[in-house]
């Protein structure tokens, strides 16, 4: 770690609000925040860009992208792991819940095998060697609709680093995949399928959703507690879904697919998570809910890059010009999930809090990293 490091004349970003400053670093921790423009001897002129803490990132499919850049493909796990968590470097993640499908399905036209337990342990053994750049945390997702739910959680432990569970529906006509056609078109273009080899798949998955749906959601709540890990919903769609959720003791709602899901989880004091590809692209690839109509509703608390890493810090200043407060749109990105996970030590410019940091400028439009360190060690 950095025996010392000033960051100054920075724009600050700080929980409700942007000011002139620095940033003191020592020992892996931030040691001091100063007022001002002024540039001390030694410390690094940052000419005016912004200084905020790490992102920190609680859902990303990133990982699956390196481990099967193709289909079929299956790529040396090391060499996908460290170049995943060199990408999210680049992109100022400095803290990463890196998502991992649990609930296999047997039939093997359906290509989705087990691989959790196997990629994690990889995981956590390159953390362990300080063979990686950022803090990885896992994120389990728990497919309800699967027959192998139960025994794949149960290959995990509380050693493990599960930090989130999020409760998995992907059962064809409801949540995320209400349209048919968009489904369709998603499972042909990542698997292949022709025709009826679809009508097959969506015909298996409604019969697994009947035999072992509830069971498997019972038992996810279970795990994510054994686990001692935050429990989230995803892709609620009605008041009804929220309101099971909110049953289940859940504060997290990853990607609610309409205005009257995220409205209900507010009113139950659940924080919504929504996508930055979808803010940045003027919509969802699926065909739900706009997250720029729930910002402008106040009805969005956090962001994901789900599955662009780069997105997250190009959303979180979209953000901020939006509500005409960088630091709230910033916020999204830092302090918001961190708090949303219990991670209390980052996401925040404060002393004593890690020395997860990003600079950046704002160059077209656009925001421009200059610099990423965790624990005060310069990543990118």
């Amino acid at each position: 770690m950095t025996d010392e490091l000033i960051l100054a004349n920075a724009t600050l970003v700080l929980p409700g609000e942007t000011r002139s400053g620095s940033v003191k670093i020592a020992g892996g921790a931030i040691a001091d925040i100063a007022d001002g423009g002024t540039v001390p001897a030694g410390a690094v002129d940052c000419g005016g860009d912004y200084v905020c803490p790490g992102l920190v990132e609680l859902h990303t499919d990133n990982l699956e992208r390196h481990i099967q850049p193709r289909p079929r493909v299956d790529w040396p796990h090391a060499s996908a792991i460290i170049a995943h968590d060199a990408e999210l470097a680049g992109t100022g993640i400095t803290t990463v819940f890196d998502a991992m499908r649990v609930g296999s399905i047997s039939r093997k036209e359906s290509r989705y095998g087990a691989y959790a337990r196997r990629l994690a342990g990889e995981l956590l053994e390159l953390q362990a060697a300080e063979a990686l750049k950022i803090s990885h945390f896992l994120h389990l997702r728990a497919e309800v609709c699967s027959d192998s739910l139960v025994a794949e959680l149960d290959a995990f432990g509380e050693a493990d680093r599960v930090g989130l569970v999020s409760l998995m529906d992907h059962t064809p006509g409801q949540r995320q995949f209400r349209d048919i056609s968009k489904l369709e078109a998603y499972v042909k273009g990542k698997h292949g399928f022709d025709d009826s080899g679809f009508q097959a798949h969506i015909s298996h998955l409604r019969e697994l959703r009947e035999a072992y749906g509830d069971l498997h959601e019972a038992e996810a709540v279970k795990a994510a507690k054994r686990f001692g890990a935050v429990l989230a919903s995803h892709d609620d769609t009605t008041a009804g879904q929220v309101a099971v959720s909110a049953g289940h003791g859940i504060r997290l709602a990853e990607f609610p697919t309409t205005v009257e899901a995220a409205r209900a989880c507010h009113s139950h004091g659940i924080k919504v998570m929504m996508g930055a590809p979808n803010l940045i692209r003027g919509g969802s690839h699926s065909g739900n809910v706009a997250a720029q109509e729930l910002a402008d509703l106040e009805l969005l608390d956090i962001l994901s890059s789900d599955y662009v890493p780069a997105a997250l810090l190009m959303a979180a200043v979209k953000l901020g010009r939006l509500w005409g407060d960088m630091a709230r749109g910033l916020g999204t990105v830092t302090h918001a999930p961190a708090d949303a996970v219990g991670l209390h030590d980052r996401g925040r410019l404060a002393t004593g809090k890690r020395a997860d940091l990003i600079r950046f400028g704002i160059k077209a439009g656009t925001p421009a990293l200059r610099g990423v360190w965790s624990r005060g060690v310069r990543v990118a």
